[in-house]
């Protein structure tokens, strides 16, 4: 079975490593750390480097995608490289995934039209402007063939889900207990619905040291311009 992991420039790490120890644990994964060429890409913090380890060209035929997100997700999802492939290999795959701002990436190369799907929260309104259905309340919304999870950390509970799915239950909850995942947060403040004014005010400031950097805004604003236009001519 194998398991591409899409990695673009500025991803965030905890959305695609969490899955990747669970995923990487089912009998006869072969996963993929997949982009243009081979070679180190550059986390959101500038710091972490993760291999990309086979191209686009040589992986035609995944058994399983899955799109992380971060500030980077907006370049990805105006990059046709990117979205040729997702459509290419999207309808031969038994699951399509996406977690945190992944998601916009799928909804850019039309997987996710009239689907319902989540996101990072900060992304939900973006999805809207694609024709999707954003649901903030799942940490997992799953539509046939294509699943998106939640914010960064909602991506290990999509690789258990999968692990579920492809190896049954048994095998996920000997995942689960191998890496020891029984969450139990000291903080009760994961969800919206959950925090503070202050923890929100905190989290969006947070959430911006990367966001407003030249490079991943010039991205966002490029992207969201090209779908109004497309929504205009298609009109």
């Amino acid at each position: 079975m194998q398991i591409a992991i899409v990695v673009y420039p500025q991803f965030t790490a905890l959305d695609f490593i969490g899955p990747y120890e669970v995923l990487r644990a089912l009998p006869g994964a072969q996963v993929r750390f997949v982009w243009k060429e081979t070679g180190p890409i550059a986390a959101d913090s500038g710091v972490l480097l993760v291999g990309a380890t086979h191209t686009f060209g040589e992986t035609p035929a995944p058994d399983v995608v899955l799109v992380p997100g971060g500030p980077g997700c907006a370049a990805a999802a105006c990059d046709d490289e990117v979205l040729d492939w997702l459509r290419a290999v999207s309808p031969g795959a038994k699951w399509t995934t996406s977690v945190c701002s992944g998601s916009l990436v799928l909804a850019a190369a039309g997987l996710l039209d009239g689907k319902s799907a989540t996101s990072h929260w900060s992304v939900l309104p973006a999805l809207k402007t694609f024709g999707v259905k954003p649901v903030s309340d799942q940490r997992i919304v799953h539509e046939g063939d294509v699943v998106t999870a939640a914010g960064v950390s909602a991506g290990i509970d999509l690789a258990m889900w999968l692990a579920g799915e492809i190896a049954g239950d048994a095998k996920a909850k000997a995942i689960q207990l191998m890496i020891e995942y029984d969450p139990q947060p000291p903080f009760d403040s994961g969800h919206m619905s959950k925090a503070s004014v202050a923890t929100k005010a905190s989290a969006t400031a947070l959430l911006s040291r990367d966001m407003i950097k030249p490079e991943p805004l010039k991205a966002s604003a490029r992207l969201l311009w090209d779908r109004a236009i497309s929504v205009v001519r298609s009109a």
